[in-house]
């Protein structure tokens, strides 16, 4: 170690600033949703005006949760996102609960989802006539996956770079399809606009239905904040990218929506299996084949975006000492957290072709918005608990009340509205309580197991040659 220069120190470094993480947080959030699933919101709302006017509301609503969580990260000057938010607020239960159904189940369910649409655009100009095979698309997911966590194992710097070429990659995608709307409005292509309120009647179990899928379309704007160290000048450039990012990624989504209605009508939007390949073969005749690729490469950008941000989670998580000590360590020469992504392969591997993940994703939408409910709940809190924090950027304090009060009703309604697989939900998270004290909070463990551990780890740190953080070894 010693024959290195000094200044060469193995730690994460500062490499996000103001662009990569604008590109951070708009290319997690526009995945495949967007192009896919604009139908959830229409059949729960039942009318053209209503559903445009819910996602009006949902990216003004993600727009508040994101100011709260830029509170966060600037007064909070830790990366982990959620993890360390409950730590500070809630101490340390929640907060492994927290973590443990994030690596057990939440990410390795939503990668496997995400990337699931990615093997199937990114096939679908091969299967033009006829239906893609299923393992086809398994296979083809797999190597997806293997690829970004090859990419955030191999360097910071590159997976940053590509993360805002994709990007860019979806913002032309989502124009692909705006500009031609536009055109067709200037046109006089109205007809689906007229009486745009009368429809079915939106029912009251409807809207918030409407608002789960809308609020999951915008989800992905807390990612920066699990990066926070590795931000430059973090004061300034955390609730920048937040405020630009939530911004465009709103009147992006609105636009597509009404360039989808100029052309389609919302009885067929509802019949259509992926609503922008429909948009674009009636609009672009053979250049249509452009889309499929675009979407499969917006999905990649959703993988690569989560991936990044959620291994920093494990990261600061086993650095508390909640997860085993060798997701806190560095890789010695590429300075990525190796141990920390690579975590997540075998188990995205086994969600990926074990059967249903969409009830999985049922399950934890309801362990997702209660967390988020609770940090914005803890920032309210922490003001009275910490009045003399340090506070660089503020929120009024009616945005974290009226949005924490959102998630906590978005819960309860879909226990009410879907009680079986929220219960599950709630039962996988709570089997992070006894997980706490068995591997936390007894210390007695016997002598054999803590040999294995740190025979398993030592072994480990040789095979990935990764060593502690070196901020760890100072603090």
């Amino acid at each position: 170690m010693d024959s290195r220069q000094p200044q060469e120190k193995v730690v994460l470094k500062k490499k996000v600033t103001l662009l990569r993480g604008i590109s951070i947080i708009i290319g997690t959030i526009i995945g495949a949703g967007i192009f896919i699933s604009p139908k959830g919101i229409l059949k729960n709302t039942g009318s053209v005006g209503m559903s445009l006017m819910v996602w009006t509301a949902c990216g003004i609503l993600s727009l508040f949760g994101a100011l709260c969580y830029a509170e966060l990260g600037t007064c909070i000057k830790k990366s982990g996102g959620h993890y360390t938010y409950i730590l500070e607020a809630f101490g340390p239960l929640p907060a492994f609960v927290r973590v443990w159904v994030e690596l057990l189940v939440i990410r390795p369910a939503a990668t496997a989802v995400i990337s699931l649409a990615f093997g199937r655009y990114i096939l679908e100009p091969f299967f033009m006539q006829c239906e893609i095979p299923e393992l086809a698309i398994k296979l083809i997911t797999a190597v997806g996956i293997t690829l970004v966590m090859v990419l955030n194992s191999t360097s910071v710097s590159w997976s940053a770079r590509i993360q805002i070429f994709l990007t860019f990659c979806k913002l032309v995608a989502i124009l692909i399809i705006i500009v031609p709307g536009v055109i067709q409005l200037i046109k006089g292509e109205t007809q689906h606009f007229k009486n745009a309120f009368s429809g079915n009647d939106a029912s009251i179990m409807g809207l918030p239905l409407a608002f789960y899928s809308g609020m999951y379309a915008y989800s992905g704007w807390f990612y920066l904040n699990f990066v926070t160290e590795e931000v430059e000048n973090p004061e300034k450039n955390i609730p920048l990218a937040i405020c630009i990012s939530m911004i465009i990624v709103t009147v992006g989504y609105v636009l597509t929506n009404v360039a989808y209605f100029t052309t389609i009508s919302a009885g067929e939007l509802l019949l259509s299996k992926a609503v922008a390949v429909t948009f674009a073969e009636r609009l672009m005749g053979s250049f249509s084949l452009a889309v499929p690729v675009f979407v499969a490469l917006s999905c990649f950008g959703s993988m690569n975006g989560g991936i990044f941000a959620v291994s920093r989670m494990f990261f600061v998580a086993s650095r508390e000492g909640h997860l085993p000590e060798i997701l806190s360590m560095i890789h010695v020469r590429k300075h990525t957290p190796l141990p920390a992504v690579i975590v997540l392969h075998p188990l995205t591997m086994i969600m990926l072709f074990s059967g249903d993940l969409y009830s999985l994703l049922n399950f934890l939408s309801f362990a997702r918005w209660l967390f988020i409910g609770l940090v914005v709940a803890g920032l309210i809190y922490l003001r009275y608990k910490r009045p003399d924090m340090p506070r660089p950027f503020k929120v009024p304090l009616f945005i974290p009340a009226l949005f924490s009060f959102t998630c906590l009703f978005m819960v309860a309604l879909s226990l009410y509205s879907d009680p079986v697989n929220t219960g599950i939900g709630f039962a996988i998270t709570l089997t992070g309580v006894p997980a706490y004290y068995l591997f936390i909070v007894w210390d007695k463990k016997p002598k054999w197991f803590r040999k294995l551990l740190d025979t398993g780890t030592e072994a480990l740190q040789i095979l990935l040659e990764v060593v502690p953080s070196e901020e760890d070894q100072e603090s």
